[in-house]
């Protein structure tokens, strides 16, 4: 199923009591552009195993880089000092030493000490440091997985954009609207910008690929909003009342995702041991604030979808619409759900971000069936929305004025609904201004 996402490499280190006040002084091993990031983790293994401990330990870490003459300046030219939790339950839980979000050398020596180790209790057997770093042979094959989404993506937009050239924008329905924003920023969550961090040693190209995704999975969610009130307001549709309250939920969701984001890799570029789940007393108040934000916002969209399916039900192509978008993209959520699921279980809740959950993928074919599932729901969402070839007469026929309707929203003339009226109401008027001159004679 393709090569695996993360390479490991274990560094195994038997104690004694008087290689306990000693710090570690770990070599990681040879690395490219195509390795992408690096972990240092360990876990601190006890003689005893029922043991149930949970006590706090200060770590010294050094990170020092290799270059080409076999010296080794210091990364960040300072040592850094963090405090983590050892969590022991018959088997003690990961501890990350350090994150290096992009790979400045080709190797790196890290010393670590762990000053509080020799207080406990228990007698510690062994420390085992594990180094993570994306597989090469991974990351070629995210090269030309994310390329050919860029291709597909620009071809499927350039022939969306081609079959409404001969429409005006007020002929395109809300969905065909929605779609020609969606599809140039389903572009930029392919990242055609990608292999930038393979060819300049910088934290830009990363963040500019996680302010990529932000801001489509945003429009997305903002997308299914707007359409689900859509839908059922036709005419005009003002921005104070309309769309404010819907960029205020979305915007706040976005807010959150990107200050998180951001906040993470200024500060791991300037302290490769920051966390912010573990360092900062500020993350459980941004994780409420998020949690509140997206059951304001999932609350909001099933009370949508329920006032539009109880009042546009007996509406014969109007509920046809609403049922496909509803139903495609239900299977989608499912298949995401079940994916994570049955991959992370119960752990897809727990103060995870996007580095760590990407450790924890087996293969290439689990990390890119995320990727293509969303790719492939927008081109699917593309072809139906795209008016069909004998749309072109009904068009023409609104832009004659002598067949214009002073109140047609922008839905009904890709869709027709209105012709079929229009001979008898043309008929109704021409008896009523013959009857009003017969009146005045």
């Amino acid at each position: 199923m393709g090569p695996n996402v993360i390479e490991t490499s274990v560094a195994r280190t038997d104690l004694n009591n008087s290689l306990k006040l000693k710090p570690f002084n770990l070599s990681s091993p040879p690395l490219s552009t195509y390795n992408q990031q690096l972990w240092l983790t360990c876990v601190v293994e006890l003689d005893q195993h029922d043991v149930s401990l949970k006590k706090n330990v200060t770590m010294t870490v050094k990170v020092l880089g290799v270059v080409k003459d076999g010296s080794t300046p210091y990364v960040n030219n300072q040592v850094h000092n963090r405090t983590r939790l050892l969590n022991c339950a018959q088997k003690c839980t990961e501890i990350i030493v350090a994150h290096l979000g992009y790979l400045n050398y080709t190797q790196y020596n890290i010393f670590v000490n762990f000053e509080d180790l020799n207080k406990l209790t228990y007698t510690i057997q062994n420390i085992t440091f594990t180094w993570k770093t994306y597989n090469p042979n991974f990351s070629q094959v995210e090269i030309w997985f994310r390329f050919v989404f860029v291709v597909l993506t620009f071809m499927v937009t350039c022939l969306f954009a081609h079959s409404l050239r001969k429409f005006s924008m007020r002929d395109w329905g809300i969905e065909q609207k929605w779609m020609s924003i969606l599809l140039p920023l389903l572009l930029l969550y392919n990242d055609p910008f990608f292999p930038l961090s393979f060819l300049v040693n910088s934290w830009f190209p990363g963040m500019l690929d996680d302010l990529f995704q932000s801001l489509f999975l945003c429009a997305l969610l903002l997308f299914w909003l707007c359409v689900y009130h859509g839908i059922r307001v036709q005419g005009e549709r003002k921005c104070l009342t309309f769309y404010l309250p819907k960029f205020f939920i979305v915007g706040l969701l976005w807010l959150a995702s990107v200050t998180l984001g951001i906040w993470q890799t200024v500060n791991e570029v300037h302290d490769p041991t920051y966390q912010y789940r573990v360092d900062t007393g500020n993350f459980q108040g941004m994780k409420i604030f998020f949690l509140v934000v997206a059951t304001t916002y999932v609350l909001y969209l099933l009370f949508l979808i329920v006032r539009a399916c109880s009042e546009l039900r007996n509406m014969p192509y109007v509920d046809l619409r609403l049922k496909f978008l509803t139903a495609l993209t239900f299977v989608v959520l499912v298949i995401s759900i079940v994916i994570l699921y049955l991959r992370f279980g119960a752990q897809v809740l727990q103060d995870n971000f996007v580095a760590e959950l990407s450790t924890h993928y087996q293969n290439s074919a689990e990390f890119l069936s995320f990727y293509g599932l969303l790719n492939f729901y927008l081109y699917t969402l593309a072809f139906v929305y795209s008016p069909s070839k004998n749309a072109l007469y009904e068009s023409q026929l609104k832009d004659n004025p002598a067949f214009s309707m002073l109140n047609d929203s922008d839905d009904d003339v890709i869709y027709g609904s209105d012709y079929e009226e229009m001979p008898l109401q043309n008929g109704q008027a021409i008896r009523a201004k013959y009857k009003e001159e017969s009146d005045s004679d």
